[in-house]
């Protein structure tokens, strides 16, 4: 059975996470959750009831937990995802800091040469955001705002977070029905 890491930290963006966090329990994937406090925050006020969500997942830990399996790299999972990945959490991810759990769980993914995404979730972008970007696609992370396309003709706002979503487990090379594709029929 696969093995994913997921993170959420505190950006704005939390239906993204939830549906991503469903979309991956529909595969057949043992999922590792990671929720910071602000996140916890974030969630509280963008989408109550989220605990729900949280439960699908077959691990969760706290930042502070340094002691959990993926603190090493002797932990075998298929990849890792940050969604949504706040500013101050793609910093340390960028410099190589593992100060808590998140930022220490990716950089053992990088240096594992394991898949990981990181969904920043903030507009518009500054200097220091985009060298952090530059830094961390340097050391091997893919960047991936959440960009909906448009040609499946999306309806609602799920439409529009479903597309992201199969995007990202895309990236992660996991095959998902999560949303139409191009020439699919659209």
């Amino acid at each position: 059975m696969l093995k994913l890491i997921m993170a959420i930290t505190g950006a704005s963006g939390m239906p993204y996470a939830l549906t991503l966090i469903r979309e991956i329990k529909k595969l057949d994937v043992e999922l590792y959750l990671i929720v910071s406090a602000a996140a916890r925050k974030v969630l509280s006020l963008e989408s109550p009831g989220f605990e729900e969500s949280l439960d699908l997942a077959d691990y969760q830990y706290f930042q502070e937990d340094l002691a959990a399996p993926m603190a090493s790299g002797s932990f075998q999972h298929s990849g890792m995802v940050v969604c949504p990945c706040s500013m101050a959490s793609l910093a340390a991810i960028a410099q190589g800091l593992g100060s808590n759990l998140i930022h220490r769980a990716a950089d053992v993914t990088l240096k594992e040469n394991r898949p990981l995404v990181l969904v920043p979730r903030e507009t518009p972008l500054n200097r220091i955001h985009l060298k952090n970007m530059l830094a961390a696609c340097d050391a091997g992370a893919i960047i991936m705002p959440p960009c909906p396309g448009f040609y499946h003709r999306p309806r609602e706002i799920h439409d529009l977070v479903q597309h992201t979503v199969s995007r990202i487990l895309d990236a992660l090379g996991m095959d998902n029905q999560a949303a139409p594709r191009w020439g699919g029929g659209v």
